[in-house]
């Protein structure tokens, strides 16, 4: 008993004269990862967790940081905001993890980003795009992927180089993700003098869209700009191809358009739809294929942008840990600060710039369903298929 006692005081002496967080006494150093897991929103919490999965075995087995493994507690948040706030508040104080990542929907990472900023946890976001998520003035928030208002800055060059529309009609459902994103393509809109002839919200996980489409073919725009997810994506394109709609473009706000289930669900009324997306597989960054070709190999389906951000997020994860002077929430933020990493996702530096803070900053792409598969179409000079414009919809629909 006395030696028990002993040896317990020892321990406590070298942490505490050492200052080594607990964290190092531990068998594994614990990262908190949040996603939406089960509800409308899993199946990009699935792509997303198979892709931290893959990343982090690969860092795992490469050594791990410093001598340990790293441990993801992945938790599902089921894409409503007073789960995420709930789960994000059990892994501080009850798991103790040393930092949160994740976040997919928009409106559930603002909820956990506040619990973040407010505890002082170091949160990297991978998916979550609000702006307002990078706008609070929050220190503690890192974002990897870019913010809702720049997803439409390739689709705006492409419709001022090619498509040349004069009305449009935005399409969004009523959400923090999609009110942003429809404000944001409002104002490309104006600054491209495209008149917005119709901007109508409406609730996820509805089953008859065609009322707001009939609206929409009664005013004829050129182009239809739609911010979904996946399942409302699927069923607007089915149900425009039903109502033959046919304007010059349908263009989805990426989200919903671009995971493969998109193409499953929709089937024909898929095809030639284009999409603002933040990455593909042939872009020039080093790995981003053979990410692509890994995912494929194990889990048997294709990936795409979201799985692309969760497995640049768990490198940037074991670099931040690989740098940071001990595991406490202040020298991880330090940390975080400094990043200067290449990924499969592209380059990741946490800036500041207008009112955005701890932002990295990316290109965005359009890609098209073409006979099928997702095709990088814009930027021209990157493209893996020619942009396909203009197109008889009902011969694509196979009227």
């Amino acid at each position: 008993m006395k030696k028990g006692l002993m040896l317990a005081g020892v321990v406590f002496t070298v942490i505490f004269c050492f200052g080594l967080s607990p964290t190092f006494a531990q068998d594994t150093i614990k990262i908190g990862i949040v996603l939406p897991l089960t509800g409308d929103q899993a199946k990009f919490g699935e792509i997303e967790k198979l892709s931290f999965d893959l990343a982090l075995a690969e860092i795992n087995a490469a050594g791990g940081v410093k001598g340990k493994k790293i441990e993801f507690l992945i938790e599902d948040d089921t894409g409503r905001p007073e789960v995420g706030r709930s789960v994000v508040e059990k892994l501080i104080t009850k798991d103790k993890v040393v930092m949160v990542g994740g976040g997919y929907s928009s409106s559930v990472t603002y909820a956990m980003a506040g619990v973040c900023q407010q505890n002082q946890m170091p949160f990297l976001v991978n998916t979550g795009s609000a702006d307002n998520i990078s706008t609070s003035g929050w220190d503690w928030i890192f974002r990897l992927n870019p913010p809702v208002s720049e997803y439409a800055s390739s689709v705006e060059s492409l419709l001022s180089s090619v498509i040349k529309p004069t009305s449009a009609a935005i399409l969004h459902e009523n959400s923090l993700f999609g009110t942003s994103g429809a404000k944001e393509f409002e104002k490309t809109c104006e600054g491209l003098q495209v008149k917005v002839l119709l901007k109508e919200g409406y609730e996820s996980g509805g089953i008859d869209y065609k009322p707001v489409l009939m609206k929409v073919k009664q005013l004829n725009p050129d182009i239809v700009y739609m911010v979904s997810y996946i399942m409302d994506a699927s069923l607007l394109m089915k149900q425009a191809k039903e109502l033959k709609l046919t304007p010059k473009m349908f263009i989805g706000g990426a989200a919903g358009f671009t995971l493969p289930e998109f193409q499953q669900n929709a089937g024909a009324a898929s095809e030639k739809v284009i999409s603002a997306t933040l990455w593909h597989e042939v872009l020039p960054y080093p790995g981003a294929m053979d990410y692509y070709k890994k995912f494929v190999a194990k889990f048997g389906k294709p990936t795409e942008y979201h799985g692309a951000e969760a497995y640049a997020a768990a490198y940037v994860i074991a670099d931040v840990l690989k740098r940071t002077k001990s595991f406490s929430p202040a020298d991880i933020k330090q940390a975080l600060s400094e990043t200067n990493l290449m990924t499969v996702f592209g380059p990741v530096k946490f800036i500041s710039y207008g009112k955005h803070k701890n932002q990295n900053k990316l290109p965005t792409y359009v890609v098209q369903w073409i006979d099928g598969k997702l095709e990088l179409v814009w930027p021209a000079d990157l493209s893996t298929k020619k942009f396909v414009f203009p197109i008889d919809w009902l011969k694509a629909w196979g009227y």
